[in-house]
């Protein structure tokens, strides 16, 4: 490890970047570097499931590319400790383990996350800002940034045709909570020094201005906390620290208690605590067991939800099915988080539901009780005058997220011959004077459902839609294997299709449908059972699609007997 980045290296190789995510959507962020046999790779992000994916966790990149590389990763670079650029660490890790680089409290999350999935001996190296790692003919120096967690950090990857520049999720907040502002003096001297490209957070490039301080935030709560006369409900990001810190101030403040609910809001305050990054003063910490011990005006819940997600915190209080809390109309609870693209319906329906109970429900269109941790166009244009890139590439974003910062650059005086907008598993070959889409490597998405991982595939998915929507008729008969007749059956049972009790004659009909198939078999011999089923299937689907007009999924099954 060195403390300053300028090793003189011969230029043979051109430069490769490939994104295994992160690209034409909001997670999951995975980009590869390359050059000559080196591999390094920066963040290791997972996605929230889409709505088209029910039953399923977690979304992490297609690491293909990786495996068929593995001995060639030297190292993994971390730029903050968000889950879209952490969530997959324990899966990756697990099947390419190589040193992991990243700050204080960016490492303390992964360490908890592979003590959890029983992934051991991954080696984890705890920089700071101004730090410069060698991974074979790669020097990656981190260089502070201000975003929603703490020791978030920009990369600047020193390589032998010149130096990338990775922001990471940014923005420029001039009155930060910790007080350490974004070191726009260290990305200015890289300008002058000379930055080949620049790889830039595009999530808020379509709002002008500039990003308001956390403080704003800070300052709302105390005006809420105020007005309110019974219980506080807070629904945040649980990685969001400096949020939680300033609602426990305003907690202290107004004399209340503070409780944490939600699986990920006490692991990240835990480890935050214990690494003094958030500072709970004694007693004032409660757990959910002892709420009923204190009145109402004593109270500020913490909890996960801020994205609607059925299962989290928030969701199960507002539709009465969490154990230890059920909202009330006297109780204010504050939505302090937006939206993550494609969660807006979930977010809604939580809303609603909350506003029914009765309760004071503040969310961002009412109040600030949320500002964002990415740049707005006035920061990214910053960002952009003081790197001074000869090339660049939008990163972090829908497509029409990186379509508009492109557009950005280009305002700047860029070339569009120097902008690139990028697709998930493209590869960047970069020189010193071109930059080129050489090729694609095999990416998507892996599918976490439990403990499978990428057992579930887009047959499964469509197999999953298809019950939830139309049901299921399960065809069951039970067949002597000697003779070949049929001894019991054909039975038609109805699960999430239709009240069999009101649907008699349509179940007698799928009946009859499925004793013609049988009738044309006569003697049915296990070598024809596929045969047979395919063929019930078929008849009990179309007699039910002739009659009703729907399509559930037919599912027969023989018995052997």
């Amino acid at each position: 490890m060195a403390s300053k980045p300028g090793k003189n290296k011969n230029i043979g190789p051109k430069l490769r970047i490939i994104s295994l995510g992160g690209l034409g959507e909001i997670g999951k962020n995975l980009t590869v570097f390359e050059y000559a046999e080196d591999i390094i790779v920066v963040d290791m992000g997972s996605l929230f499931p889409r709505e088209d994916m029910p039953g399923i966790d977690l979304v992490i990149p297609d690491v293909t590319y990786l495996v068929k590389n593995a001995s060639r990763i030297r190292a993994y670079f971390i730029t903050h400790g968000h889950e879209d650029h952490i969530g997959a660490a324990p899966y990756i890790l697990k099947q390419l383990p190589a040193p992991v680089y990243g700050t204080r409290l960016t490492l303390a999350l992964i360490e908890h996350k592979l003590k959890e999935h029983h992934v051991n001996d991954i080696q984890l190296n705890v920089v700071k800002p101004g730090y410069v790692v060698e991974a074979g003919q790669f020097e990656v120096e981190f260089i502070h940034v201000n975003h929603s967690i703490t020791d978030a950090c920009a990369l600047a990857i020193h390589t032998p045709i010149g130096t990338i520049v990775h922001t990471g999720d940014f923005k420029v907040d001039y009155t930060p909570i910790d007080g350490q502002v974004t070191d726009l003096g260290r990305l200015a001297e890289l300008g002058n020094e000379g930055v080949l490209a620049l790889l830039a957070d595009s999530t808020n490039v379509e709002r002008p201005g500039y990003t308001m301080s956390e403080r704003t935030v800070g300052e709302t709560f105390n005006n809420l906390f105020a007005k309110a006369e019974g219980r506080i409900i807070i629904a945040q990001f649980a990685s969001n620290v400096h949020r939680i810190q300033q609602v426990v101030d305003a907690a202290v403040r107004y004399n209340r208690k503070v409780c944490l609910m939600g699986r990920s809001m006490v692991n990240v305050s835990k480890v935050a605590m214990q690494l003094e990054e958030l500072r709970i003063p004694e007693g004032k910490l409660l757990q959910a067991d002892d709420l009923d011990r204190y009145e109402d005006n004593e109270l500020v819940v913490i909890t996960t939800g801020s994205q609607g997600e059925p299962m989290s915190g928030l969701a199960r209080m507002a539709f009465a099915e969490h154990k230890k809390l059920e909202i009330k109309g006297s109780d204010m609870v504050i939505i302090s988080a937006t939206p993550i693209p494609g969660n807006e319906k979930s977010v809604s329906r939580v809303i609603n539901q909350l506003v029914r109970t009765g309760a004071n429900v503040i969310y961002e269109a009412l109040a600030d009780v949320h500002v964002s941790g990415h740049a707005c166009q006035q920061e990214l244009r910053l960002m952009h005058a003081l790197t001074k890139p000869r090339f660049f590439i939008p990163v972090h974003g829908e497509y029409r997220h990186l379509h508009h910062h492109a557009m950005l650059a280009e305002s700047m005086g860029m070339s569009p011959d120097n902008v690139r907008i990028c697709t998930v598993g493209d590869i960047i070959e970069l020189s010193q004077n071109r930059m080129n889409v050489v090729g694609t490597v095999p990416s998507g998405e892996v599918l976490v459902d439990g403990l499978g991982i990428g057992d579930v595939g887009a047959v499964v998915l469509r197999d999953r839609k298809h019950l939830s929507q139309d049901g299921m008729l399960i065809v069951v008969m039970a067949v002597d294997r000697n003779s070949g007749t049929v001894i019991s059956g054909p039975d038609v049972i109805s699960r999430g299709f239709v009240y069999v009790r009101e649907s008699d004659e349509l179940m007698q009909g799928a009946r009859d449908a499925a004793k013609a198939v049988l009738s044309e078999f006569g003697r049915i011999d296990p070598s024809d059972w596929n045969r047979v089923k395919n063929d019930l299937r078929e008849a009990v689907s179309r007699y039910v699609y002739q009659s009703i007009k729907r399509s559930p999924m037919i599912l027969p099954i023989i018995v052997d007997t």
